[in-house]
C-alpha cells in the first residue's frame, strides 16, 4: 500500500499559497502603479511619471547591481580561494561545525546575502534620484564662489552628486570586504593562532585589495570636503572662515594625498607579501587625521582666530552676507530711511489718499462664519476658516477683495444620508465664488458682498460668464464617480434652487475612465471600496476624480518644488483657478545661512491651522520659480516658469521638457492675480532680521538685529509670529499705491523679551499688471523701511497695548461686551502713511449661539501716542487727526448711520421704531431657526415655508430701520483720548 500520495499532496500545498498570495500582491501594486499611470494621463504629465520612475528604476538597478556583484564576487572568491587542508584544531573543529550546518544553504546564501544588500543599496540610490538627474542636467549659475571660483552650479549640482557616489562606493567596498573576511575566516583563509592571526597569500590579496579600495575613495572623500567646508554651518556664520581657510582645507589635502598613499602601499604589500609597512602607513594616517584634521584647526581656532576674531573673520563674514543675501533673493532690496514722525496733525494722510481708501477693515481670518451664515445656504456646503485676500477691478478701480469659494462638506448631511452613493456619486462639489470688499462693510457690519448669491452672481460675473461648480478644491471629498452618457439624467446634487435641488452631470474631462470593468477593478482595490466595483452609480462614461487638493495635484505633477503653504482662487478667463506658488530649494549654496522652512514660515496663521505648514527641511537657496494654476471645475493644471532665470528651474526644465509652459503664454486675467507668495516673504523677512545689516563689523558686532514682532491679537504666552498681510499700499518712492505683501520689525526678541518699537517696514511688490505675457517691471520689488532707532515709534504689540489700556476704549468694548457676546479684535495693519506708521485694528462683536458670526463693530487706529476708536475708520481717523485726516477712507459712506452710543438717552420718536426692529429681528431668527431644524429633518416644505416668513421679518426689520432717526454727527477732538463715545452693538442681524 502507497503511503507517499497525501504528503506529496500536503507539499503541494505550501508552495500554490505562496504563488497565489504573490499573484495577489504582485495585482496589488499593478493596481497602485497602473491606476497613477491613468491619472498622470489624463492629466497630461504622463511625461513626471515616467522620467521619474524609470529614473528610479535604472538608479535602483545600478546601485543593486554594484552592491550584489561586489558582495557576490568578494564571497565568491573568498569561497574558491579556501585552503584545501588545515591542522586540526578547537577552533577548526568549530568551523567544520559551522561549515557542515552551512552546506545544504550554502548556494542560496552566496546568492541570498548579495541580493539582500542589493535591494538595500538599491534603494537608497534610488531616494537620489534628484540628485542624480541634476547632475547629468546642470544648469551654469554664471557666479564663481569666492574661495575656489567655481560656478556656483558646482556646489548645488555637481559636489552632492559626486558626494553621493562616493559615499555609495565606500559602503559598497566596506560591506563586501567585511562579506570577504568573514568568508576567508569561516573556510580557514585565516585563523587564529597562538602566534597570531595566519592569512592564505589569497586571502592578503583580498584585503590589500579592498584595504586599498576604501582607502582611495577615503582619499576622493577628503578632497571633496574641501569644498564641502564653503557649505558650512558648523561655525557662527555659514561657509569656510579664517580657520577653515587656512587650516581645514590645507589638512583635507594632505590628508587626500597621505589616503592615496597608503593605498599604493597596501597594492605594494599584496605584491610583496610583506605588511609592515601599509600597516605603518594606515597607523601615521590615522594620526595625521587626528593631528591635522582636529587638534591643528582648533589651536588655530584658540589661539589665533579667536583673540582677533573680528579682524580675522571679517572677510568671510562679508561673503556671508553677500552670499546669504544673493541665495534668498535681498541682494535688491531697496532700503530707505524713513523719519517717521509721531505727530498726528490735522490733513496728514491727504498725500496718501488713495492708500486711506483702500485701508482693509475685513479680517479674512474671522469673517469665514459670516460668510458661512450668510452665504453657505446648505449644511453640505462650507467655507475655509481663513478667507483670502486678492484684488478685483471694480468700476474702473483696483479693489481689495476677501474672497473665498463655497466648498463641497458632505459630511455635514443627515447620519441617514451618509451612504456611498451619497458620499462618492450624488455629493461631488462645491458651488460658486464668494467676494466680498476689503475696506467696506455694512451699516450692521456685515461684509459687503461684491459677488455672492445662489446662484453665483456680482460683479466677478455670473452662472452664464464663468462655471462656478468646485469639484477641485482644499476640502473635496478623497474621491468622486462623475459623468454619465448623453440622456442619462443627472445623479449629482448641483445647487438649491426656487423649485428645489437641482441635479447636475459633469461635463469636462476631471479624471480617469472609470466605466470598464477592469478600471473599477482597479480602483476598487486602490481605494478598498467593494462599493465602486458593484453600484450603479458607476456607468460607462463614468469618471473618478481624485488627488483633488490644489497643492497636491501640483506637487504631483512637480516633484522637484515645494509648493506654498497657501492657495487661493481666482476667477479668471471663465473659470475658478486656484493660484499656487511653487520654489525650487537648495541647502547647497556656498557661503548661504542655512533656515530651516518649517521654523521659518511658522506664525500665527500656520499654528492655528489656517494655512498649511511648510516641509521640516533645511534651505539655504530659494526662488519662487513657478507660478500654477489649477482648474477648479476640472483640475487641469498649468506651470508656469516664473522664475525663468532660476539655474535650477532651467535644469528640471531639461528634466521635464513638456510640462512647463514660459510665463509668456499667461493670460492678462491670470496676471492680474498673481501675487507675491507668502511662505517665500516669510523666509525672507526672517533673514533680514539679521542680514539687513552688509558692513560686516556692525554684522559681527550684532548691535542692530531685528525680529518679526509676536502677533499681539493671539494670548501673548504664545509667542507666535504675526503673519505678514496683503494690502494695497503706495509706499513712499511709489506714484500710485500697489498690492503689497508687509510686515514690521522690532528690536531683537531675547528670551520672550523684547523693546516693542518699530525698527522696520517690509513691503513686496505683489502687482505684476494685467498684460498677457508680460510682467510688471516692478513686481517682486522688495522694499524696506529704516526707522532711526532714536525715533521711538510704537511697534505693534505697543499698539494693541495702547488699546487695551484706553479707558474710553476698554469701556466702550465693555459695552459691547454686554449680553454675553464677544469682543473679538481683528488683524493689526501696520502702514507708512501721514509721515508716520498708523496702525489700524477692526474691532468685531459675535453673540453666543451656533448661528452667530462676527460683525463689524469698531475700528482702532494709532499714530504714535494717539488712539482713535470710531464705528467707522473714517471717523477714528477724523479723531486721531484734529477733526480732518485729509483723505475719506472706504467706509466714509457709513458715516452718521450706525447705532446711537448705548449711554446716550433714545433719540426722540424713534423709541417705538427701535421696538419694531427688535420684534422683525426676533421673528427673523426664530423662522431661521425653524428652517434649519426642517431642513435637517429633511421636511423641505416646512422649510420653504421658513423662508417666506424670513422675507416677510427682514422686510419688516428693514422698514422699521427707516423710521429710526440717524442720529447727528459727532465732533472729533484733536486729542485721541478725548474720543467720542462709541456706539453701541446694533440689534442681532438674522442667524447671528
Amino acid at each position: 500500500m502507497s503511503t507517499g500520495r497525501p504528503p506529496s499532496r500536503r507539499g503541494a500545498l505550501t508552495p500554490t499559497l505562496i504563488v497565489v498570495a504573490l499573484v495577489v500582491v504582485g495585482f496589488i501594486f499593478f493596481a497602485n502603479v497602473w491606476t497613477d499611470v491613468l491619472w498622470y494621463r489624463q492629466l497630461g504629465y504622463i511625461e513626471v511619471f515616467l522620467t521619474e520612475n524609470l529614473s528610479r528604476i535604472a538608479i535602483f538597478a545600478a546601485g543593486f547591481a554594484i552592491m550584489f556583484a561586489a558582495v557576490f564576487f568578494a564571497i565568491r572568491i573568498a569561497y574558491h580561494a579556501r585552503p584545501v587542508y588545515a591542522p586540526d584544531s578547537d577552533i577548526r573543529d568549530n568551523l567544520n561545525r559551522y561549515q557542515a550546518q552551512l552546506e545544504p544553504v550554502r548556494r542560496v546564501v552566496m546568492v541570498g546575502l548579495p541580493v539582500l544588500f542589493g535591494l538595500f543599496a538599491g534603494s537608497a540610490a534610488a531616494s537620489q534620484w534628484q540628485k542624480v538627474l541634476l547632475f547629468f542636467n546642470q544648469e551654469g549659475f554664471g557666479q564663481q564662489d569666492p574661495e575656489f571660483g567655481l560656478d556656483i552650479s558646482f556646489y548645488l549640482m555637481v559636489l552632492p552628486f559626486l558626494g553621493f557616489v562616493t559615499g555609495f562606493l565606500i559602503s559598497v567596498v566596506v560591506i563586501a570586504g567585511i562579506a570577504g573576511i568573514l568568508t576567508h575566516y569561516l573556510y580557514g583563509s585565516i585563523r587564529l593562532m597562538e602566534r597570531g592571526i595566519f592569512t592564505s597569500r589569497a586571502a592578503q590579496i583580498h584585503i590589500a585589495v579592498a584595504g586599498a579600495a576604501f582607502l582611495v575613495l577615503l582619499g576622493v572623500n577628503f578632497w571633496l570636503d574641501r569644498y564641502s567646508a564653503v557649505q558650512s554651518n558648523a561655525g557662527k556664520w555659514a561657509g569656510a572662515l579664517y580657520t577653515d581657510v587656512n587650516a581645514v582645507i590645507p589638512t583635507k589635502a594632505i590628508l587626500a594625498v597621505a589616503a592615496v598613499l597608503v593605498a599604493i602601499l597596501f597594492v605594494v604589500a599584496a605584491i610583496i607579501g610583506r605588511w609592515r609597512l601599509p600597516v605603518i602607513g594606515t597607523a601615521m594616517l590615522v594620526i595625521t587625521s587626528i593631528l591635522a584634521g582636529g587638534v591643528y584647526p582648533w589651536v588655530i581656532q584658540q589661539f589665533q582666530v579667536r583673540p582677533s576674531e573680528e579682524t580675522l573673520e571679517k572677510e568671510y563674514i562679508q561673503r556671508n552676507i553677500d552670499n546669504t543675501r544673493r541665495a534668498y533673493g535681498l541682494d535688491a532690496i531697496q532700503v530707505s530711511r524713513y523719519d517717521a514722525t509721531n505727530t498726528a496733525s490735522t490733513g496728514a494722510l491727504a498725500p496718501d489718499a488713495q492708500t486711506t481708501a483702500n485701508i482693509r477693515l475685513l479680517d479674512p481670518n474671522l469673517i469665514s462664519d459670516a460668510f458661512a451664515q450668510l452665504e453657505q445656504y446648505r449644511p453640505y456646503y462650507r467655507f475655509p476658516e481663513s478667507l483670502n485676500v486678492d484684488r478685483y477691478e471694480v468700476d474702473g478701480q483696483i479693489q481689495d477683495t476677501v474672497i473665498a469659494v463655497r466648498e463641497l462638506n458632505p459630511t455635514n448631511v443627515a447620519t441617514n444620508q451618509q451612504g456611498w452613493l451619497n458620499q462618492h456619486v450624488v455629493y461631488t462639489h462645491g458651488y460658486g465664488v464668494v467676494a466680498a470688499k476689503g475696506n467696506k462693510f455694512t451699516v450692521d457690519g456685515k461684509p459687503e458682498f461684491l459677488q455672492s448669491g445662489i446662484p453665483s452672481t456680482g460683479v466677478l460675473g455670473d452662472d452664464t460668464t464663468y462655471e462656478p461648480r468646485i469639484y477641485f478644491g482644499e476640502y473635496s471629498p478623497d474621491y468622486s464617480i462623475v459623468g454619465a452618457p448623453d440622456g442619462a439624467p443627472p445623479r449629482e446634487q448641483d445647487r438649491p434652487s426656487g423649485e428645489g435641488e437641482t441635479q447636475y452631470t459633469f461635463e469636462g474631462n476631471g479624471g480617469p475612465n472609470v466605466g470598464t470593468f477592469f478600471n473599477r477593478v482597479l480602483y476598487a482595490i486602490k481605494f478598498q471600496s467593494s462599493d465602486l466595483l458593484l453600484s450603479d452609480g458607476v456607468n460607462p462614461e463614468s469618471q473618478i476624480l481624485y488627488d483633488r487638493n490644489p497643492r497636491e495635484r501640483v506637487e504631483k505633477v512637480a516633484p522637484y518644488l515645494t509648493v506654498d503653504g497657501n492657495a487661493y482662487p481666482a476667477v479668471v478667463d471663465g473659470r475658478v483657478k486656484w493660484i499656487v506658488d511653487g520654489y525650487t530649494t537648495s541647502q547647497y549654496y556656498p557661503y548661504s545661512q542655512q533656515e530651516q522652512l518649517s521654523d521659518a514660515t511658522a506664525d500665527s496663521q500656520t499654528t492655528s491651522g489656517r494655512t498649511v505648514a511648510l516641509p521640516n527641511s533645511t534651505v539655504n537657496y530659494i526662488r519662487n520659480s513657478v507660478k500654477a494654476t489649477v482648474d477648479a471645475y476640472d483640475g487641469s493644471v498649468t506651470l508656469y516658469a516664473w522664475d525663468d532665470q532660476d539655474p535650477l528651474l532651467k535644469a528640471w526644465q531639461k528634466v521635464f521638457p513638456t510640462s512647463l509652459k514660459p510665463y509668456t503664454e499667461m493670460s492678462g486675467a491670470v496676471m492680474s492675480h498673481v501675487r507675491y507668495p507668502e511662505d517665500l516673504f516669510k523666509v525672507q523677512r526672517q533673514l533680514l532680521g539679521e542680514y539687513h545689516v552688509t558692513n560686516p563689523s556692525t554684522f559681527y558686532q550684532t548691535k542692530d538685529v531685528w525680529s518679526v514682532p509676536n502677533d499681539p491679537t493671539v494670548d501673548s504666552s504664545a509667542e507666535v509670529k504675526q503673519p505678514p498681510f496683503y494690502m494695497s499700499l503706495q509706499m513712499p518712492d511709489q506714484e500710485k499705491p500697489a498690492f503689497q505683501l508687509t510686515s514690521s520689525f522690532i528690536p531683537q526678541i531675547v528670551n520672550g523679551n523684547a523693546r516693542n518699537v518699530l525698527y522696520g517696514f517690509l513691503a513686496a511688490d505683489s502687482d505684476a499688471g494685467n498684460q498677457a505675457g508680460v510682467k510688471a517691471e516692478g513686481y517682486g520689488k522688495l522694499r524696506l523701511l529704516q526707522i532711526p532707532p532714536e525715533i521711538q515709534v510704537p511697534g505693534p504689540g505697543q499698539a494693541q497695548n495702547k488699546f487695551n489700556s484706553d479707558p474710553t476704549v476698554s469701556q466702550a468694548l465693555n459695552l459691547l461686551r454686554q449680553g454675553a457676546s464677544d469682543v473679538l479684535n481683528g488683524n493689526l495693519l501696520t502702514l507708512p502713511v501721514g509721515g508716520g506708521i498708523l496702525y489700524v485694528q477692526p474691532v468685531y462683536l459675535k453673540s453666543t449661539g451656533e448661528t452667530s458670526y462676527p460683525t463689524l463693530q469698531r475700528v482702532l487706529v494709532a499714530f504714535g501716542d494717539k488712539v482713535g476708536f470710531a464705528p467707522t475708520l473714517d471717523e477714528a481717523l477724523k479723531q486721531l487727526f484734529g477733526g480732518d485726516s485729509g483723505a475719506a477712507a472706504g467706509d466714509s459712506d457709513n458715516n452718521g448711520q450706525a447705532p446711537a452710543d448705548p449711554a446716550a438717552p433714545p433719540a426722540p420718536g424713534g423709541a417705538d421704531a427701535k421696538a419694531e426692529l427688535k420684534a422683525a429681528l426676533d421673528e427673523a431668527n426664530a423662522a431661521i431657526q425653524a428652517g434649519q431644524a426642517a431642513l435637517a429633518s429633511g421636511d423641505f416644505a416646512a422649510y420653504g415655508e421658513a423662508q417666506k416668513r424670513i422675507s416677510a421679518a427682514l422686510q419688516k426689520a428693514v422698514d422699521a430701520e427707516a423710521k429710526i432717526p440717524a442720529p447727528a454727527a459727532t465732533p472729533s477732538p484733536a486729542p485721541a483720548a478725548e474720543a467720542t463715545q462709541p456706539s453701541p452693538s446694533p440689534s442681532p442681524s438674522p442667524g447671528s
